[in-house]
């Protein structure tokens, strides 16, 4: 059974963070980084080399697959920043609509910098994950 390759680290967070370039992209993730913090409790870890998560759960699928991962989390990419929403959008479609300039995919949202979108709506779909998640995997 293969192992989930994005795994929890001991890299530091704010050493990351701190490394991001540009300057703006720096500013937007040190941004979303409080955001979740706020959001659920926790204090963020790293998650592989470039994944900045938060909380944590543990899952097994009917297969039998099971292993642990970020209950919220985001990565500054080169093109744009990746907002983790784990259990994907369904139930998002009106705050989504009001978000602003954003592309999602499976369980992750596409905003190219902050102030493309409307911050109070990003945390509310942050918050809401947040809430999912803890219902699905109480901590």
């Amino acid at each position: 059974m293969a192992e989930n390759k994005t795994k929890a680290t001991k890299a530091g967070v704010t050493q990351f963070l701190n490394s991001i370039e540009p300057p703006q992209k720096r500013k937007d993730a040190k941004v979303i980084a409080k955001i979740m913090r706020e959001a659920t409790g926790n204090r963020a870890r790293m998650w592989g080399a470039n994944i900045v998560g938060y909380g944590q759960y543990h899952y097994r699928y009917d297969s039998g697959r099971e292993g642990d991962f970020m209950r919220v989390g985001f990565s500054p990419r080169k093109q744009n920043l990746s907002v983790y929403v784990i259990p994907g959008f369904t139930g998002f479609t009106g705050l989504l609509r009001k978000l602003g300039k954003h592309k999602v995919g499976r369980s992750c949202l596409y905003i190219n910098k902050l102030e493309d979108v409307n911050v109070d709506v990003l945390t509310q779909i942050i918050q809401k994950s947040v809430k999912i998640m803890d219902k699905k995997y109480p901590q």
